[in-house]
């Protein structure tokens, strides 16, 4: 299943989704669904997006919205940010696909290139600071065409011209890069506060179905009935990720009492 497949079978059974908030969807039937997909992880600090939005909304207000030049430090505070995640010197590159942010990583350094998550254990083992090439999807519950390629300033300017390589790298509208360099900042908090002790509370009912690793949910369901589980789980009020090799997410701050139906009407697997 696709992720257009499951908003799909969201809306023939519940309605179309009238307000999102935190890590829930509120829909035109008057339904309450628990969202464990969050948008392959860019709604993972809530979807209304925090002062991430209200950035974005009170510059639209202002109607920079052209390709003229708004702002002259605006892309240089995307990058900063996105240094301050990584806690070493980048140069970033926006792309409008992983694959194309790939690219750019095997034409800057032929190895070295990893996928940032938040709170994922692997981060530690890799080194964060330390790798050449991080691809870091924006922590805001936007469209799903920003990717953003962040370079070792220092190993870059070793070889400058392998910049000349770099294809497709987009400009981002500034509303949009203003709302994404908030993001960032919001992510950074968050890792600072969030840890083991906000995830462990939902494993006496997730972990009958998922590994947990950290926030990230590996399903246990084998993968030739993941579908049938998809569809169980939106019976349930729970929408989880459509992709069996894209991990769910714990829902941050829900009440325990949004599993009960999935307690009370469990998965024969």
């Amino acid at each position: 299943m696709n992720k257009s497949e499951l908003f799909y079978e969201l809306h023939e059974r519940y309605g179309a989704v009238t307000r999102a908030r935190g890590t829930f969807l509120y829909t035109k039937k008057g339904v309450r669904l628990t969202d464990l997909y969050q948008e392959a992880g860019r709604a993972i600090l809530g979807w209304e997006g925090g002062n991430s939005f209200t950035i974005f909304k009170n510059i639209l207000s202002r109607g920079q919205t052209g390709s003229f030049i708004c702002e002259e430090s605006s892309f240089s505070r995307l990058q900063k940010a996105v240094s301050e995640l990584f806690a070493s010197d980048r140069t970033i590159f926006c792309f409008n696909s992983l694959k194309d942010a790939f690219n750019a990583g095997l034409a800057l350094f032929s190895e070295g290139t990893n996928v940032y998550c938040p709170w994922n254990i692997l981060n530690e083992k890799i080194k964060i600071p330390e790798t050449p090439g991080l691809i870091l999807t924006p922590p805001l519950p936007w469209a799903e065409t920003i990717f953003i390629y962040a370079a070792d300033t220092a190993l870059l300017q070793k070889t400058p011209e392998a910049l000349l390589l770099v294809k497709g790298a987009v400009k981002l509208p500034f509303a949009l890069e203003a709302a994404i360099t908030r993001s960032i900042y919001n992510l950074i908090k968050a890792l600072q506060e969030r840890s083991e002790k906000d995830w462990f509370i939902y494993d006496t009912i997730l972990t009958k179905y998922w590994e947990r690793k950290g926030p990230y949910l590996y399903p246990k369901i084998p993968q030739s009935k993941y579908q049938d589980f998809i569809l169980h789980c939106l019976e349930c009020g729970l929408i989880i990720s459509p992709d069996y090799n894209q991990p769910s997410i714990v829902p941050f701050g829900a009440d325990l009492g949004v599993f009960t139906k999935l307690k009370n009407s469990p998965f024969s697997f």
